[in-house]
């Protein structure tokens, strides 16, 4: 029988309690995220701009840190504590977030509609569901950039299902799996289809960093679940390839090349005088700096680094 860590940590991770509500679930929309290794200052902006222009559900995944449950607490926000480590082996957060909102979506079917997102980068400038439908909606990345051009999305598709395919889908656009909305059922069957495709690696590929993003893409071109692809700049804008010259900060609102404010705004920190504009107006304190890794953290990348290129005794 074939061993896989990657498998080992799935069945355990979809057979968890993560999703026991701490609270009565309202019948309405919900934005969910994955802030586990996060405090309160680096979730600060995403909630506190997110609750200026919406009443509804927000649900975040974290550690159980009492400064932080206090402070989403009186922000009315949802604190799921992430289960424990019990295995030896875990995958990235990134892969590890979409078994959360599995969790969450299942145990949850009077929510509506759901944005799942990135945490750490995101703001919101107005009612992320003003636009929303039935429907799974990906956006694109960045436009007129093809995944070709991206040479780590194409790094973690050949990961993923090998050249040949990757290939294929090279000139298709890059979506971005940062930022993913839809019914809660589809948003659930994409959960689960993320999962399963990560599993078709060995465990230190499909388990890293990066493998979220080549299954989100495959998903999107191949319709694996069914969805439409959004041009970026619409309800949501991908900002971290656009050009600062692109863009103007007006009124306490990012504005996007031809002047609209997307309802979400992703990657924002990579441009620094934007991210001066939304700690001022969102952050805890002005020119709140970014932690580097610590020691720890630096021989954990490493070491995965080395896992990806050993092969996996199956």
């Amino acid at each position: 029988m074939a061993a896989s860590a990657y498998l080992d940590w799935l069945s355990q991770s979809l057979d968890s309690d993560i999703a026991a509500p701490t609270v009565h679930v309202r019948a309405d929309n919900a934005v969910l995220g994955y802030a586990v290794g996060y405090g309160v200052t680096e979730i600060a902006p995403f909630v506190r701009s997110l609750r200026s222009v919406f009443a509804g559900q927000i649900v975040l995944v974290v550690d159980r840190k009492p400064v932080l449950l206090a402070w989403l607490s009186a922000h009315d926000v949802e604190a799921i504590i992430a289960p424990g480590r019990t295995l030896l082996w875990s995958p990235h957060p990134v892969v590890a977030r979409f078994a959360a909102y599995a969790q969450i979506l299942q145990d949850r079917p009077e929510t509506h509609r759901v944005v799942v997102t990135d945490v750490r980068d995101v703001i919101f400038q107005s009612d992320p569901f003003a636009t929303a439908d039935e429907g799974l909606q990906f956006f694109i990345e960045a436009e007129g950039r093809n995944l070709a051009d991206h040479a780590f999305n194409m790094k973690h598709l050949r990961a993923l299902v090998g050249d040949g395919l990757a290939n294929d889908l090279g000139a298709r656009a890059c979506v971005c799996v940062g930022v993913v909305a839809g019914s809660n059922a589809a948003v659930l069957r994409f959960c689960r289809a993320v999962l399963l495709l990560c599993a078709i690696p060995r465990s230190n590929v499909g388990g890293a960093f990066g493998a979220d993003q080549a299954a989100c893409n495959l998903i999107a071109h191949l319709n694996l679940v069914d969805g439409k692809i959004l041009p970026n700049y619409g309800r949501v804008a991908t900002i971290g390839l656009t050009p600062p010259d692109k863009l103007r900060y007006e009124d306490g609102r990012i504005l996007n090349p031809d002047g609209d404010a997307s309802p979400i705004v992703h990657q924002y920190d990579r441009h620094p005088q934007l991210t001066a504009h939304v700690q001022r107006r969102w952050g805890l304190r002005v020119g709140a700096p970014r932690r580097g890794k610590t020691f720890r953290q630096r021989a954990e990348t490493l070491r995965a680094s080395l896992l990806r290129r050993m092969p996996e005794l199956r």
